[in-house]
């Protein structure tokens, strides 16, 4: 079992959703990871969003021009991202299995990305197997961008893997190292407990 379904029981869809929807309403910005991204690839490339959750960062770059995927294994979260834009493709697929030839989808994706805590709420000792999966469906040159906190104060759970240890992930993968930002605005990172990572195959 994941730390995310330890945590929610599968069953956070909704209240997930209308947090961030109050916080759009009360006038904060809520599509910075997709601002992040556009500024990363452009319009039209195909993006992977792994652990997409209700589907917040894929339905803005979809709006944006872009040719997305979201893939969660929390059928709750997917029941919202499916309501809220239908004719987007929302699967439901354990991201430490995920193949996606079998799925229906090619491979060959310009950018996968992994926000909202995705890596620290995995199940314990399948990061780097994620990290593989994830790595393996990018074409060459493609972005892996992954935004996750580093202690209790930027988690709901206890911190599960160091950036130390994400980085290794990555190179075991085939990935190399580009950048790193203290948060998804691009803000330079300089130590702390959240961090945006961008790595390149």
């Amino acid at each position: 079992m994941s730390r995310w379904e330890d945590l929610t029981g599968g069953t956070s869809g909704h209240d997930y959703a209308a947090r961030f929807a109050a916080l759009a309403r009360s006038g904060r910005d809520v599509h910075g990871e997709a601002r992040l991204c556009a500024a990363l690839v452009p319009a039209g490339a195909r993006v992977l969003d792994a652990g997409c959750g209700t589907g917040r960062v894929m339905i803005r770059l979809a709006e944006l021009g872009y040719d997305c995927v979201g893939v969660d294994l929390d059928a709750s979260m997917l029941a919202v991202a499916r309501k809220q834009a239908p004719a987007l493709p929302w699967l439901q697929v354990d991201l430490a299995a995920f193949e996606p030839e079998p799925l229906g989808i090619a491979a060959g994706f310009d950018l996968v990305v992994a926000a909202g805590n995705v890596l620290p709420l995995l199940a314990a000792g399948t990061e780097a197997a994620v990290v593989g999966r994830l790595a393996a469906v990018l074409r060459p040159g493609g972005l892996l961008v992954a935004g996750f906190g580093l202690d209790e104060a930027h988690l709901p759970v206890p911190p599960g893997i160091t950036l130390e240890e994400y980085d290794d992930c990555c190179a075991a993968a085939g990935l190399n190292f580009v950048d790193r930002f203290a948060t998804w605005d691009a803000d330079p990172y300089e130590g702390g407990g959240y961090a945006v990572s961008v790595h390149r195959r």
